[in-house]
């Protein structure tokens, strides 16, 4: 029998692989580049192959119209204006994203700080909470904090993701380790789907799709990328261009054509 978990699984997932936009940074950043208008953002790419976008619970609710792709509605908030930018706090219910008709919910947790053991709890509850009402849970999960020296270490980014792993999500989102061995590991230790994170404006649109396209080699389902793809001069063409790496198995030499073309 198919469950609510496979329905809504399958609404921010194509073919068990993701590629969505996290749009989550208003409330830690503010209206950044690229954010003064999620619902265009939306808009310009839900065509093009994006299948998810993870979004706050008040852009939801302001959104012009449904959208045609998977919503996962993020419960962690912080901002760069508090003395712990760090320590996020859970902003919402599991039964809220469900009565804003979202597909799924979205924690960010940090890995090797003072306010881990705050956040992992977090992420144990609203893992049993999702559970409960068969609602799928991205955990964004990053080596952060005053123990991690180098958060790219392959051996801190495979316990960070087995983390998330561990107390429940259903997805884990985390960094990439930089080279295709030592990222297939964390992926076959990890038994959950594991998408990778953008990280900060990459300087060319061939780092990201190389990245991408190495990551997806070593077993990676999918990316989130943020300011990868919402500060890009043409969000719809670099999500093209990932659509045909995650998808039709495109070289990235070969998705950067889909950029170029007027």
């Amino acid at each position: 029998m198919v469950s609510g978990l496979q329905i809504r699984m399958d609404r921010i997932l194509r073919k068990g692989k993701m590629l969505c936009i996290p749009m989550d940074h208003g409330i830690s950043s503010g209206p950044i580049e690229g954010l003064e208008s999620p619902a265009r953002i939306i808009s310009q790419c839900e065509t093009k192959g994006l299948t998810s976008v993870i979004i706050n619970k008040g852009i939801l609710k302001t959104l012009p119209k449904p959208a045609r792709i998977g919503i996962l509605v993020h419960y962690s908030s912080s901002t760069s204006l508090s003395m712990s930018p760090n320590r996020k706090m859970l902003s919402g219910t599991v039964e809220e994203a469900l009565r804003l008709g979202a597909d799924g919910v979205s924690l960010h947790i940090n890995v090797g700080g003072k306010e881990e053991p705050e956040m992992l709890e977090q992420l144990g509850m609203t893992a049993s909470e999702c559970h409960k009402w068969n609602m799928p849970l991205l955990a964004m999960m990053y080596p952060r904090g005053e123990n991690i020296k180098n958060p790219h270490d392959p051996e801190i980014v495979g316990h960070v993701a087995r983390i998330g792993a561990e107390l429940g999500a259903d997805i884990v989102k985390t960094l990439y380790t930089g080279d295709i061995d030592s990222f297939a590991k964390i992926v076959k230790s990890t038994p959950v789907p594991v998408v990778i994170a953008g990280g900060p404006k990459a300087k060319t649109d061939e780092d990201v799709l190389q990245m991408t396209e190495d990551a997806m080699k070593a077993g990676a389902k999918g990316v989130t990328y943020g300011r990868n793809i919402f500060a890009h001069k043409n969000p719809d063409k670099i999500v093209d261009a990932l659509a045909g790496i995650i998808f039709r198995k495109e070289t990235a030499k070969e998705a950067a054509k889909r950029i170029a073309k007027k």
